[in-house]
């Protein structure tokens, strides 16, 4: 759910060599915990949670040993059992809840204990936000000793219906049969999926006729995954083959989706091979809408299936108004946007200000980006493909600056921008962070360079998860 992971991917080709370090440090930090890990005493054990972790298992000490449990909260007392022993930390799940916390609720969906999709459905709302406020400010006080002027309130909406696109994995099994669902937490056994609450009606009523689909094919097997993604008014079913389908198999997708009256797009290979069967036109493509009092007119944005998109729509719609309030926009401003992905800021910051210039590490996500200027009309913002590790200042989009500057990295953060933005020296900065440690990292950089955290707040972009988005303002500190 956690899904900065696919903006990681999508957003920025230049993070790739340090994404590919961080991967091998991270199987190497795996082969030192198999190494260092303990035997796991097979005896239940009585505790009180003293608090939760920022990944949201409750914290206990045992003889003075931090152990970490999953599906308990603080001030409860469980019964747990180990699952993993280490030098410095135990790691272990509920069994049973002795003493339960006024904040436990009933999850929402039948598959939360072990469908890995969600971590947080027996906290209620109100505390998961609370929790995401505490540990974004938690972070900037750590690691960027950073005490904003204003925590303004969270962004946040419905927690239920609200993902727009999910990757179904399926398991084939015996004599044709096949399990569609999310993989199951901490594992990659797929657990089978009737119901999902955090998708929309849409598409969580869809998997029980996927499994009717696919398990009826010839050959379903040559299916590995399958994704959903719905627009505005689209819905677009992507199916993964590894095989070449039969010509059967391949009318009954066709024929599902026309009944149906969803977008067929087949993947043959990888996200590249990603093309759309039915319809053959694009009359009616996917989309979404911002419609503002601010806006001079609605703006739409485009999308193909493979595109890197926000996953909830109601709170990406809030959380570009925010940051187009915290920027307050004039007539006079040249706005640049960094990350920029398919244009989601630019477009509708375009709207209102007198130049706009969008830079993005992907080609692919330019040339969409672009695309979506010409169909709104919009003849004052450029986008461009730019390494953005690398200064700026020598890029001739940059030669005549700007007042204002929008960031919104992947999880890595920003650390080589925040270094080589000093020249522009913009009023105003807002940093929308899906990874509130690197926004403090990059926030002290930032602080170094004669800025003020004014504001910031945490937007719920993925409710009953732990992942914490957030936007905050900076404002450069002007001279006496």
């Amino acid at each position: 759910m956690t899904k900065k992971n696919q903006k990681s991917q999508a957003k920025n080709r230049n993070n790739h060599r340090s994404r590919h370090k961080q991967t091998n440090a991270q199987k190497s930090g795996a082969r030192n915990s198999q190494r260092n890990s303990k035997p796991v005493p097979k005896e239940l054990v009585v505790a009180t949670i003293e608090k939760l972790s920022h990944d949201g298992r409750g914290v206990a000490r045992i003889d003075g040993k931090t152990t970490f449990v999953d599906g308990a909260l603080a001030g409860e007392s469980v019964e747990f059992r180990y699952v993993k022993c280490h030098g410095r930390y135990d790691e272990a799940i509920i069994v049973r809840v002795l003493e339960s916390s006024s904040e436990r609720v009933t999850p929402p969906c039948q598959h939360a204990d072990v469908c890995g999709g969600c971590s947080l459905q027996h906290l209620s709302t109100d505390a998961q936000i609370s929790l995401k406020q505490s540990v974004l400010v938690e972070q900037l006080t750590h690691f960027g000793e950073i005490k904003p002027e204003h925590v303004v309130e969270p962004i946040w909406g419905p927690s239920e219906g609200y993902r727009r696109k999910a990757r179904f994995a399926i398991k084939h099994e015996s004599e044709g049969s096949c399990i569609i669902g999310f993989r199951a937490k901490n594992s990659a056994r797929v657990v089978p999926i009737t119901h999902c609450s955090v998708l929309s009606s849409n598409l969580s009523n869809l998997i029980p006729e996927l499994q009717v689909l696919v398990s009826g094919l010839q050959k379903s097997a040559a299916i590995s995954h399958v994704d959903l993604t719905q627009g505005d008014s689209v819905t677009v079913l992507t199916f993964r083959h590894i095989k070449p389908l039969t010509d059967n198999d391949f009318q009954s997708l066709l024929t599902f989706c026309q009944q149906h009256l969803f977008h067929l797009y087949l993947q043959p290979d990888s996200a590249a091979s990603i093309h759309r069967v039915w319809p053959d036109n694009d009359k009616e493509p996917l989309s979404y809408t911002f419609k503002y009092p601010e806006l001079q007119k609605p703006v739409d944005i485009q999308f193909s299936p493979n595109d890197f998109i926000q996953v909830n729509g109601e709170n990406n719609r809030k959380l570009v108004a925010q940051a187009i309030d915290f920027l307050d926009l004039d007539k006079n401003d040249r706005v640049l946007d960094l990350f920029c992905g398919i244009g989601n800021f630019t477009l509708p910051i375009a709207t209102l200000v007198s130049k706009v210039v969008g830079v993005e590490g992907s080609d692919h996500m330019v040339v969409r980006a672009k695309q979506n200027a010409s169909r709104n009309g919009l003849s004052n913002v450029d986008f461009h493909s730019a390494d953005l590790t690398q200064t700026l200042d020598n890029q001739p989009w940059s030669y005549d600056g700007f007042t204002k500057v929008l960031i919104d990295p992947p999880r890595s953060g920003a650390l080589d921008i925040i270094k080589n933005i000093a020249h522009f020296s913009p009023e105003k900065i807002v940093y929308v962070s899906c990874n509130p440690a690197t926004l403090a990292r990059d926030a002290g950089e930032l602080i170094q360079k004669g800025y003020k955290m004014v504001r910031v707040g945490v937007v719920d972009m993925f409710p009953h998860t732990t992942h914490v988005e957030s936007i905050a303002l900076f404002e450069r500190i002007k001279s006496k």
